[in-house]
């Protein structure tokens, strides 16, 4: 099929350009710290409190003075008194004097006096749940501050934490609990729906009829929403008529900030995307010059006082996977307010095997990434099996895609966009 008569194709940063012009991120909301994981932070989150509190100890073991213990060693243990010992949670307890220890626990506030601990491995006391001795035998000295937190050494009251745009993930989400944090404010979720198109398509479990497939594309969309953070909700299959794709969008924009469909793109006798979109909205951008996912729309509409995007994706499931990822994706992470809406790590790496390009257009090859034998640090790129638009399983098998310009001889450097499970 010729190009005549259709409009020009777009390059592809030229509609990433167009898709995510003016897109700001989405209202905020108050969430709990221990429900916040995967969540943006809407503004910069300082501490309220001094991480630790107090000096404490690192060890189970017992604090002393490090004066007493300079001259301590396995053939000369020193011996001093035990006046008592602390719990973690407990009271400092009496002053460590010349000559005494007491015993302490991990965590346990230090006590007055004392400006090291002896690990109790480093003692002749019993470890583990053992009566509490008179006196014990330091044999091994511990210079001043040797095993012991300082107060604020982890964080200082009011020091800056972590800064709007911030993912929140489960190393944060203890940052915050630990400085004093129950709820932080967050943006909203984007709310995304998702639709298939086509006459040919089945639910998932459902028997198959002549000339019949499965719709994977709906599933896997509603996958790909979900790992990019969005609130996803299938409004099913639309029918290859433009009442039924108008009567499901129209639905879909009532509810969601992003409405995502497949198939009824391209130029078929069929294909009504366009013709719904442009009754709901305003088309942006029809056509783009990457392969796969050249049949790709984009529109934008409003629903009261909102603002919500329309995607129309091709109906092959490779274009669909990766036309999410060059445009979709990023709009969803633009409106949850993420720093970084491109994501997805960059590499460099060698073709292990030559690639074909597509004249004029820009080819994302599904690849697998592995570690270059003739180059330290360096990724080899080999082709992960078929790259017709319709191969799901080179899809399955890649952790990364390729952008090629044209058509690329092996030992050829390529840019790759690593896939992770996110």
């Amino acid at each position: 099929m010729t190009d005549a008569g259709l409009p020009p194709l777009i390059p592809l940063e030229g509609a990433q350009g167009r898709v995510l012009a003016g897109v700001t991120p989405l209202s905020t909301e108050r969430v709990g710290v221990d429900d916040a994981a995967g969540r943006v932070l809407a503004g910069a989150v300082s501490s309220t409190l001094t991480v630790p509190p107090w000096d404490n100890s690192a060890m189970d073991g017992f604090a002393v003075r490090s004066a007493d213990v300079a001259a301590a060693s396995v053939a000369a243990p020193v011996t001093l008194r035990v006046l008592g010992e602390i719990p973690a949670g407990g009271p400092a307890g009496a002053r460590v004097e010349p000559g005494s220890a007491l015993r302490i626990m991990t965590g346990a506030m230090m006590p007055a006096g004392a400006d090291a601990v002896v690990p109790v491995e480093d003692t002749d006391a019993e470890p583990g749940q053992a009566a509490l001795p008179g006196e014990v035998g330091i044999r091994a000295a511990a210079r001043a501050g040797a095993n012991v937190r300082r107060a604020g050494s982890d964080v200082p009251a009011g020091a800056p934490l972590l800064p709007a745009g911030f993912a929140i993930g489960p190393a944060a989400v203890a940052l915050l609990g630990a400085t004093g944090h129950a709820t932080v404010e967050v943006r909203r979720r984007p709310r995304v729906a998702v639709l298939s198109t086509g006459d040919e398509l089945v639910p998932l479990g459902e028997p198959l009829g002549p000339a019949q497939i499965h719709d994977s594309n709906g599933p896997a969309l509603a996958a790909q929403a979900r790992a990019a953070g969005a609130e996803v909700r299938r409004l099913g299959i639309a029918r290859d008529t433009l009442a039924d794709l108008l009567g499901l969008l129209e639905e879909a924009v009532s509810w969601a900030d992003v409405v995502v469909l497949s198939g009824g793109v391209s130029v078929g006798a069929h294909d009504h995307v366009k013709t719904a979109f442009a009754t709901l909205g305003t088309m942006s951008l029809w056509r783009v010059a990457i392969k796969p996912g050249r049949p790709f729309a984009f529109a934008r509409a409003r629903s009261g006082e909102r603002d919500v995007a329309l995607f129309g994706l091709p109906g092959n499931p490779v274009s669909v996977f990766v036309t999410f990822e060059l445009f979709v994706r990023p709009m969803l992470r633009a409106l949850a307010g993420h720093a970084r809406v491109f994501d997805r790590p960059v590499r460099r790496a060698r073709l292990a095997e030559p690639l074909a390009g597509s004249p004029g257009r820009l080819t994302l090859a599904r690849v697998v990434l592995e570690p270059d034998p003739d180059h330290p640090n360096g990724l080899v790129a080999r082709s992960s099996g078929g790259q017709d638009s319709y191969m799901l399983a080179s899809l399955a098998a890649a952790n990364g895609l390729a952008f090629v310009p044209a058509s690329l001889p092996a030992g050829a450097e390529v840019t790759v966009w690593e896939l992770g499970a996110g």
